[in-house]
C-alpha cells in the first residue's frame, strides 16, 4: 500500500499587523488540514502589536513551527523620517532575503511550498508595470483601464503610485515582475463577492504570464485569549443586540485631530452607542497620549454612558462577532471587509489610502455596506459631523441593508464550508503538494 508524506509548507508575511493577521489564520487553516506549516517572521518588527502577536500565537499552537528572519539594519534606507515605517521594513526584508535560503535549508523535512505575502490588488499589481510604460499619460489619465475589468478612476489609486520614485511603487513594480515565476495567487476573497473579477482574472488573465487566482477566503478565525486590556469586552455585554456602531481605521491608519473632532461631532449627533478604537499614530510605540488629550472632556462627558473608546490593537474579529455590533464604520481594508463578511456585519466604507478605495466599491456591490464617494479621503481631508452623523444613522437604520448584509455572512460561511467553493480550492492546493515517500 503507498503511503504519502504531509506537505510542508511555509509561510511568509511582510510586516504590519494587516498582513500578519491573516498569514496567521491561513496557518492555522493548513494545520488542521494536516499540513506541516512553518511560518517565518522578520525580527525586530515595526509595531509591539506585532511582536505581541507573534509571541502568543505561537505560544498557543505549539505544533506551528517558527522561523525568525533576523534583519540587517541598512545604510542603503531613505530617510527614516521621511518614509513611511512599514515601506521601510518592506524594503529591508527585501534587502535581507538572501538570509532567507540557508534559513529554510536547515527545516526537516523539506518544504512542499512557500507562500510569500505581498501588498495590492492583485490585477492592479499585474498590469502595473504596463499602465507606467508611459509614464506621463499615466499620471495625466482620469481612468485606468485593465483589460477585462471595468475602468477604474484614477483618484482610487494610491497617489504614492503616481510617483515614480516612491518606495511603494518600486516595491509595486517589483513584485508584478515576481508574479510569473508563482504557481498560483491564493486571495483573501470568495466567489460571491468577486465572482465577476475572479472570473476575468482566470479566463482572460491581465496578462498572459498571470498565474491562477486561488480564493481560499475568507480566511477562518482563530482564537487565542488576549493579554491586552479587556474592559471593552464587559462593556459589550451590556449593550442591546445590534445597537453599536464600531469605528476603526485599521492598525496602521493615524487619524487627524481635526478630524477626530469632526468624528466627535458626528457620532454625538448621531445618538447611538459607540465603540471607537482611538488611532492616532502610524505605529503604536508612538501612540502614546492619553484618550483625554485627544478628545474633548464635553465629549467625553456627555457620551461617557453610551460609548467606549480602545487604543492601541485588538482583536477586531472578536469585537464584530459580538451581537451588540450592529454596524462598521471602516477604512475598508481588505482584513476589515473579509472580517465584516464573516460576521455579516454592515459597513460603512471610508477609504483612506492604498487600495482601499477599490475594495469600498466592492463592498458596495457586494451589498455589505454603503460607500459615500464624495467623502475627502487621504491625509488632508476632513468629513464633516453632519455628514458622518448622517450616513451613521442610515448604516444602523437600513433594514434592507442589514439583510444584504446577512446574505454576504451566509455565503461567506457557506464558500468555507464543505463543498464550498474555498473549501475545493484549499484543498486542491493542499492534493497537489502531496507527495509519496521515496
Amino acid at each position: 500500500m503507498s503511503t504519502t508524506q504531509a506537505p510542508h509548507i511555509a509561510l511568509f508575511p511582510v510586516a504590519e499587523m494587516g498582513h500578519l493577521m491573516p498569514v496567521l489564520r491561513l496557518a492555522t487553516m493548513l494545520a488542521k488540514r494536516n499540513c506541516i506549516v512553518t511560518v517565518i517572521t522578520a525580527h525586530p518588527t515595526v509595531s509591539n502589536a506585532e511582536s505581541d502577536q507573534i509571541s502568543l500565537f505561537f505560544r498557543h499552537n505549539p505544533e506551528i513551527n517558527h522561523l525568525i528572519l533576523q534583519l540587517n539594519p541598512s545604510s542603503q534606507q531613505e530617510d527614516s523620517t521621511l518614509a513611511d515605517p512599514f515601506f521601510l521594513q518592506f524594503d529591508l526584508i527585501n534587502q535581507s532575503i538572501h538570509l532567507l535560503r540557508p534559513l529554510l535549508s536547515s527545516s526537516s523535512p523539506p518544504f512542499s511550498a512557500m507562500f510569500v505575502d505581498f501588498f495590492l490588488a492583485t490585477s492592479l499589481m499585474a498590469y502595473f508595470p504596463v499602465l507606467t510604460s508611459n509614464r506621463t499619460e499615466f499620471n495625466n489619465a482620469s481612468t485606468i483601464k485593465i483589460p477585462g475589468l471595468p475602468p477604474m478612476a484614477m483618484s482610487s489609486l494610491p497617489q504614492a503610485l503616481l510617483d515614480p520614485g516612491n518606495l511603494f511603487t518600486s516595491m509595486t513594480i517589483m513584485n508584478s515582475q515576481a508574479l510569473s515565476k508563482a504557481d498560483g495567487i491564493l486571495t483573501n476573497t470568495f466567489e460571491y463577492v468577486q465572482a465577476s473579477t475572479l472570473g476575468t482574472l482566470n479566463k482572460a488573465r491581465v496578462t498572459a504570464s498571470l498565474p491562477p487566482i486561488l480564493p481560499v477566503g475568507p480566511l477562518e478565525p482563530y482564537h487565542i485569549p488576549q493579554d491586552r486590556d479587556n474592559r471593552y469586552r464587559s462593556w459589550l455585554e451590556n449593550q442591546p443586540s445590534q445597537s453599536v456602531v464600531y469605528i476603526s481605521f485599521g492598525s496602521r491608519t493615524a487619524i487627524s485631530q481635526d478630524q477626530v473632532q469632526e468624528l466627535e461631532r458626528g457620532l454625538e449627533k448621531a445618538g447611538r452607542r459607540f465603540c471607537w478604537n482611538l488611532k492616532t499614530s502610524i505605529v503604536d510605540k508612538d501612540d502614546q497620549e492619553d484618550v483625554k488629550d485627544i478628545l474633548s472632556n464635553l465629549f467625553l462627558e456627555r457620551t461617557k454612558n453610551k460609548g467606549m473608546i480602545i487604543r492601541g490593537w485588538t482583536d477586531q474579529q472578536e469585537i464584530l462577532d459580538h451581537p451588540a455590533i450592529g454596524g462598521f464604520v471602516s477604512h475598508c481594508g481588505w482584513n476589515s471587509v473579509m472580517e465584516a463578511a464573516w460576521q455579516g456585519v454592515p459597513m460603512l466604507a471610508w477609504p483612506q489610502n492604498g487600495d482601499q478605495r477599490l475594495n469600498a466599491k466592492v463592498v458596495e456591490d457586494a451589498g455589505l455596506g454603503l460607500w459615500e464617494r464624495n467623502w475627502d479621503w487621504g491625509v488632508g481631508g476632513v468629513v464633516k459631523g453632519d455628514e458622518i452623523e448622517r450616513k451613521i444613522v442610515e448604516l444602523m437604520t437600513d433594514e434592507k441593508l442589514r439583510e444584504r448584509a446577512k446574505k454576504v455572512r451566509e455565503e461567506a460561511r457557506k464558500a468555507v464550508g464543505s463543498g464550498g467553493s474555498s473549501n475545493r480550492v484549499i484543498k486542491d492546493v493542499i492534493n497537489s503538494l502531496i507527495l509519496p515517500f521515496p
